[in-house]
């Protein structure tokens, strides 16, 4: 994409359900577990490069011997760093013990991290500090073995306030208002109180203080923890969570925003945040390997195995669409095909817009993620072709031979124009040079491009517009072409996201930028803001459970067309030569490539939750006001 987005973060968690030695004497290693581990986060490694973290728990330990370990990475290779940390743990206890590699048993008693249920994660930071404090998994500690929780997720809550002031109700301290807390706490607060009603009705039941802490996890209802701490919680969520006694969830919101991926045999349980990273790691067919739906949870429990529970009430599901456009690896089957059906889609727009002129027009797209989308393209083009080939010879009275030759040779040029240079990076601290930086991460191929010619060049989504205005477009105005057509794969970016996103300022967004621009094209740019401002006021002030999203009234006197044709002037510099149009796919185009993940609300602004409409009213509020801060 033109703009760099923060990822997701991305889930790990894997139960052997077969003690290390089966393991062991089936695929001859007894470090299977981790191994299997390490493949799962490096496989969704694209969801976050700001830190890592594994965590794992030890089945039946004695007292005084440690049975959860942790280690966290924030280092430019989070991943290797804490696989390196425990590689290098365990080769310090190989001195010591040359043949522990061949005893399960002594390796899990003597190394940390060896474990029969492990929890990894990926961080791509949304918001906020992008330090060791900041990374996943979070531990919530315990001298009782049940009420340790280990808890990792992707997820963005939009009511950290409230249920920050809920935990302080229930006379708790939290020690910061972040969604990670609030979510652990919550959770560790219920299970608390679950343990302590278990132990004392034990206690009643005659069995001693020792004999009821092993009769505690059996009677430990997960479920119900859960639907009692997620009750109010607003936002986009994949949360899973270890216990210490070796029980274990995954619970998806209500809605499905955010994806869950899951197999289950009697070996293994795996869950992951994609589907490709489990297929790959455990060479699992695509049919074998089931998403979890909606207000569900997968809970592990280490005696009555694995369960699917609903927790809350599914509501429409609205899963993002983003993840299928941008976010995910394209290796998953329905992915790779929703993305060649948006480049599809977006075909009979470019047909309008170059007039028909396949012999003077070059495709091409811009590196990585719009690939895909732009193979989808030129399918359709191919099709076209065809079409236009079939035409002319049901009619062949009226074809002569050099028509024919001509109708033969016509097909899509199609060109590698812009080459990312892997080596360049954008983080320069001096503004002063920055531009000029930027201007070059792209290289280009010189001798394709005639003057005579139209250039489309597709991208996955154009958000800011800051690489394509300062580079792209510069880049490719060098090669001389008459009109450049920059094709958008995702429709007009909008609003603000609140669910996982780094999308947070409304000023942000170009076409934002150019409604703005429209409306002080026509004079009435500073009553329009004034009356949205004042509404997301009184909204706010109000508290309204369930507000309109009033920034719609920003677009609704613009059409698709009208909000396009004004980023193309934004996006042109009087530098550049060519004509430049910029085409985004349509809302129904989307929808029809991606037809189980129809969460549009950076498009359309149809948040599916409450907190949705708050977050963007506020950050209507923080762009009239000039405050630089997140809007939840």
């Amino acid at each position: 994409m033109s703009d760099a987005i923060k990822h997701e973060c991305g889930i790990s968690l894997l139960q052997l359900k077969k003690p290390l030695s089966f393991f062991k004497e089936k695929y001859g290693s007894s470090l299977y577990g981790i191994n299997k581990m390490y493949l799962l986060m490096e496989k969704q490694h694209n969801r976050g490069q700001d830190g890592a973290g594994f965590a794992s728990i030890k089945y039946n330990v004695s007292p005084g011997q440690r049975y959860i370990s942790r280690v966290r990475s924030a280092e430019s290779q989070p991943i290797q760093n804490i696989f390196k940390t425990i590689n290098e743990r365990i080769q310090k206890q190989l001195e010591v013990s040359p043949n522990l590699l061949s005893n399960p048993e002594q390796l899990k008693q003597e190394v940390p991290y060896v474990g029969e249920l492990m929890l990894g994660h990926v961080r791509y930071g949304t918001f906020g500090k992008n330090s060791i404090e900041s990374v996943h998994p979070f531990l919530r500690q315990n001298n009782w073995m049940h009420r340790n929780l280990i808890v990792a997720g992707n997820f963005n809550l939009t009511n950290v306030n409230q249920l920050f002031d809920n935990l302080v109700d229930l006379g708790q301290h939290p020690k910061e208002r972040a969604d990670t807390v609030t979510i652990m706490e919550k959770i560790g607060h219920f299970l608390d109180d679950a343990v302590s009603k278990i132990y004392k009705n034990l206690r009643r039941e005659g069995f001693t203080k020792a004999e009821a802490s092993p009769l505690i996890a059996e009677r430990l209802k997960l479920s119900k923890i859960l639907r009692k701490a997620s009750k109010n919680w607003d936002g986009g969520y994949a949360v899973a969570g270890l216990l210490g006694h070796g029980d274990s969830f995954v619970l998806r919101d209500p809605i499905g925003i955010r994806p869950v991926y899951y197999y289950s045999d009697d070996e293994i349980v795996v869950v992951a945040s994609e589907r490709p990273a489990i297929q790959t790691v455990f060479n699992i067919s695509y049919e074998k390997i089931k998403e979890l739906e909606p207000g569900h949870a997968l809970i592990t429990k280490r005696v009555e195995g694995t369960q699917i529970k609903q927790i809350l009430e599914p509501q429409e599901k609205k899963s993002c669409s983003f993840e299928r456009i941008y976010f995910s690896r394209g290796g998953d089957s329905e992915i790779y095909q929703e993305r060649k059906n948006l480049g599809r889609a977006l075909f009979p727009l470019v047909n309008k817009a170059i007039e028909g002129d396949l012999e003077n027009t070059v495709f091409s797209f811009i590196p990585n993620t719009a690939e895909t989308s732009f193979y989808g393209m030129i399918n359709a083009v191919q099709d076209h072709v065809q079409k236009i080939l079939t035409e002319k010879l049901n009619d062949s009275e009226k074809l002569n031979i050099g028509e024919i030759t001509k109708m033969l040779n016509l097909k899509p040029r199609i060109e590698k124009i812009a080459i990312k240079d892997a080596k360049l990076r954008t983080f320069i601290a001096d503004d002063t040079n920055r531009d000029d930086l930027v201007a070059h991460v792209y290289d280009i191929t010189y001798g394709v491009i005639h003057s005579t010619d139209n250039l489309v060049i597709i991208d996955d989504s154009i958000v800011r517009g800051t690489t394509l205005q300062k580079s792209i477009l510069r880049m490719l105005d060098r090669l001389g072409p008459k009109k450049i057509i920059v094709v958008s794969s995702a429709p007009q970016i909008r609003y603000p996201d609140c669910y996982g996103i780094d999308m947070a300022k409304l000023e942000e967004f170009i076409a934002f930028r150019a409604a703005l621009k429209l409306h002080e094209d026509r004079g009435t740019k500073e009553k329009t803001i004034g009356k949205i401002y004042k509404n997301c006021q009184r909204s706010i002030k109000d508290q309204i459970e369930i507000p309109p999203n009033y920034v719609k009234a920003i677009y609704d006197p613009f059409t698709d067309e009208e909000v396009s044709t004004k980023i193309a002037e934004i996006l042109k510099l009087d530098n550049i030569k060519a004509n430049v149009e910029v085409i985004f796919q349509t809302i129904k185009g989307l929808h029809i490539a991606c037809p189980k993940n129809l969460g549009d609300w950076y498009f359309t602004g149809d948040y599916p939750t409450p907190g949705g409409c708050r977050v963007v009213n506020q950050a209507f509020i923080n762009f009239v006001e000039k405050n630089n801060e997140r809007a939840y």
